[in-house]
């Protein structure tokens, strides 16, 4: 059974930065789809960071610049490095498993709060 941990959030100050990583087991995520998403207060959750099974990375327009999105194959884990923090990026993050042949993610972890105070 796939399960996805999330831990690293926090409450930061406009302009600071904050490193978001998840835990994988149940599957390799080098072999998979991995994604960060945003979930905030009175909005749709939304995709932040992807990045594919054979490494290839694309954001959204409003972290572009500003976040990466990473993985450690050998800990099984990818990260979401966000700098610049703005208000605006306060949500709950949550990431989430898509199969290489899966249209949709369908795993999810239980998200971890960001709080960007201005």
């Amino acid at each position: 059974q796939v399960q996805l941990v999330e831990s690293g959030g926090g409450l930061v100050q406009a302009g600071g930065s904050l490193r978001l990583s998840c835990a994988a087991s149940g599957s390799r995520i080098s072999g998979n789809n991995m994604g960060w998403f945003r979930e905030a207060p009175g909005k749709q959750r939304e995709l932040v960071a992807a990045i594919s099974s054979g490494g290839l990375t694309n954001y959204a327009d409003s972290g572009k610049g500003r976040f990466t999105i990473s993985r450690d194959s050998a800990k099984n884990t990818v990260f979401l490095q966000m700098n610049g923090l703005k208000p605006e990026d306060t949500g709950v993050y949550y990431c989430a498993l898509k199969g290489p042949f899966q249209t949709t993610y369908a795993y999810w972890g239980q998200g971890t709060q960001v709080t960007v105070s201005s």
